[in-house]
């Protein structure tokens, strides 16, 4: 009975979710290949004054590293942003003509991707407006508003020098599509570094970097600090260097503005373990100790009290060519009881999970430690999680913690809500299943699976396996994130067709897993492909961690015709013949992956991405961008936040926060590069 109640009540939280989204307006605009949309906050209004205080607090802290982002995503970043802000809210020409309206899409593309590269792509945008308009609307703006200090002389004009030299530099970024034209290239054989756009190296090579990297650390350290998380490495003097991201080093300004909000925060923290951990963050941000950044990892991930949480630093490293550096990013949460139930379950089971994969023994955890889960409501989104934002999150990154103290894993419930309100009746679906069986097989089960792949994923996939003794966490090089990204996948893909799930009483049927089997097979060989623009490959690393999986099994099952591609009507479907083995080939694959992890097999890792992960077919993905047009389906979504509103006594005490949606696109951005721009100061 317990089974089926459960089941039961995650459905019915997920209709009401819809039922109570009625009047909600989730759409807010539609540009390029995105659509923008809002997230509803419920929840907010039953937590209390002190909480609501906390929620305030950390959200402001998570607004002024906005900034930082930008200039991580590359060196001219900060100045296209302030000079097309100017020129766009100061414009007095015809704001219907097609230069001006190219100059909103791609201003509206910059802020979008927190740069001029797109976030998932990695290329360079294009620009719809001419550099003719650009020179003329840049020679309006006043001097004050100019990225500059001040002249050194004006030229024989009578311009000032500063200004000239930063128009002609921003019309190379902007207009020459040779110039800086990929944030993060990861196509093997080449320096990754010195073809990467991204602002985290300047002056070095790929080859300088890994050998100053490997001369610091020591193969005998159980507990090694992550490397580079918060620098960046330049070459000074002939000599390679880091430069600390913290107080008095780079980003120092929003830094400062961080700590101010985080110690506010402090002071109305709901544990005495929570305050512990806030002021140790503190700390970090102060010393740019990467020792310091583990000590308080541990001490976060040890809180699973606190109902209110959040994250807030240089975390996941996909920014980074090599995948060190961590991007800036902050997501303030607070944890959804009711909805938590599922992962409670799952966390409280992790040692069977673990005990009963299909991996080499050795490769094992002995003893699971502290794997926690919880289903969030997002309350604020930031940095590298913010216009676009992941689904589920499982911290920390650190292998050595993750074995000895635990990690938190949270799945974005009112942002996957917000995804499956805006997805009903786009027709993808139907567009691409292969029969009506499938299509009426993922109305019934999907959104649970789906979600269920999400928990399983964040909550024992990242948590799962051990590295062998001695092995270097980086050794997997540029291939590292997309082989952990197919790690978690091909551990959640295998759980799900277990029936301790429907032992557990959350799924309801024993085929339920099969929706999110189709759904993602179909995605990795199929669908994903209208994120990629024709004669490209796939190189963003969550795109290639499902592509290697869906090939790899599409290739290795070929003689039992597990999965087909066949044709009707001349068009490509997906036929998925046994589900049992295609479960089979999934733990295959798992056994592999880890086996390549924890060894530090970074040939077998480069050679399974290279062979199954990249490549594009020609004639399908051409297929497919056509049968996707027809549907007018944005192929990137992402988000505006609510704004948060003190609301104050008559001695200027808070008394309560409101919750306010309505914000446009536009209008957000523009206020937050006015309020929340320390570095362009």
């Amino acid at each position: 009975m317990r089974k089926m109640i459960l089941a039961a009540a995650v459905a019915a939280m997920s209709l009401n979710a819809m039922a109570q989204n009625t009047d909600f307006n989730y759409h807010v605009d539609r540009f390029a290949d995105i659509e923008v949309l809002r997230y509803q906050v419920p929840g907010f209004d039953k937590l209390t004054l002190k909480q609501k205080k906390l929620v305030y607090y950390l959200q402001e802290a998570a607004l002024q590293g906005r900034d930082i982002l930008f200039d991580q995503n590359g060196k001219y970043n900060l100045y296209v942003r302030q000079v097309l802000e100017q020129i766009y809210t100061r414009y007095t020409g015809d704001r219907s003509s097609a230069d001006f309206k190219g100059l909103e899409l791609y201003l509206k593309q910059v802020w979008f991707g927190n740069g001029i590269y797109h976030h998932y792509g990695m290329d360079k945008f294009v620009p719809q407006f001419s550099i003719n308009f650009f020179v003329d609307e840049y020679n309006k703006l006043p001097l004050d508003v100019l990225p500059i200090n001040s002249c050194d002389r004006c030229t024989e004009e009578g311009k000032c020098d500063k200004a000239t030299r930063l128009r002609k530099a921003l019309e190379k970024v902007i207009f020459d599509p040779e110039f800086m034209p990929k944030k993060v290239n990861q196509a093997d054989g080449e320096d990754l570094i010195l073809t990467s756009a991204t602002n985290l190296y300047d002056g070095v090579t790929q080859a300088e970097v890994e050998a100053y990297y490997n001369a610091l650390k020591n193969p005998n350290d159980t507990t090694p600090i992550s490397y580079g998380l918060n620098t960046k490495v330049v070459k000074e003097d002939g000599k390679v260097v880091e430069k600390p991201y913290k107080v008095g080093g780079l980003y120092s300004q929003a830094i400062v503005n961080i700590i101010y909000w985080l110690q506010k925060a402090k002071k109305v923290a709901e544990t005495s373990a929570q305050r512990d951990y806030i002021e140790k963050l503190i700390e970090f941000y102060t010393t740019g100790s990467l020792k310091t950044f583990d000590e308080y990892s541990i001490m976060w991930a040890e809180d699973t009290k606190s109902q209110v949480d959040f994250i807030n630093g240089f975390i996941e490293s996909y920014g980074d060519p090599l995948g060190m550096t961590g991007s800036w990013e902050s997501i303030v949460n607070f944890r959804n009881d009711a909805a938590s139930h599922r992962t409670q379950l799952i966390s409280s089971n992790a040692q069977w999970f673990e005990d009963n994969s299909p991996v080499d023994p050795r490769f094992k955890k002995e003893n699971v430690k502290g794997v926690s889960a919880k289903v969030i409501t997002a309350a604020i989104l930031a940095g590298d999680s913010y216009p676009s934002t992941p689904i589920g999150i499982n911290l920390p990154n650190s292998n050595w913690i993750r074995a000895q103290h635990g990690s938190k894993s949270v799945t974005l419930e009112n942002i996957t809500d917000a995804y499956d309100e805006v997805a009903n009746g786009s027709g993808l679906n139907e567009e691409f299943a292969y029969s009506q069986a499938e299509v009426d097989m993922m109305k019934r089960h999907l959104t649970l699976a789906d979600k269920l792949h999400t928990d399983l994923h964040e909550c024992l996939g990242h948590a799962s396996g051990q590295l062998l003794p001695g092995v270097d966490p980086d050794a997997l090089k540029a291939y590292g994130s997309t082989l952990e990204e197919g790690r978690a996948d091909l551990f959640a893909l295998y759980y799900l067709a277990d029936p301790k799930l429907v032992d557990l009483g959350i799924f309801d049927s024993p085929d339920a897993y099969k929706a999110e089997y189709y759904k993602y097979i179909m995605n990795g060989l199929m669908t994903q492909l209208y994120r990629i623009e024709p004669g490209k490959n796939i190189e963003e690393s969550h795109m290639r961690n499902r592509k290697f999986i869906s090939e790899w099994c599409l290739q290795k099952g070929k003689k039992d015709k597990v999965i087909e591609m066949v044709k009707r009507k001349g068009k490509t479907y997906v036929r998925i013949n046994d589900y049992e083995k295609l479960r089979g080939l999934f733990g295959q694959l798992l056994a592999e992956v880890q086996r390549i992890k924890s060894e530090g097999d970074f040939e077998a890792g480069r050679k399974l991405v290279e062979t199954y992960g990249v490549k594009v077919d020609p004639k399908l993905h051409a297929e497919v961008l056509k049968r996707y047009n027809t549907l007018d389906i944005a192929p990137y979504k992402g988000f505006v936040n609510p704004i948060y509103k003190p609301v104050l006594d008559a001695k200027g005490n808070i008394v309560d926060i409101t919750v306010h949606y309505g914000e446009n696109y536009v209008d957000q951005m523009l206020r937050y590069s006015r309020d929340y721009s320390p570095l362009t100061k």
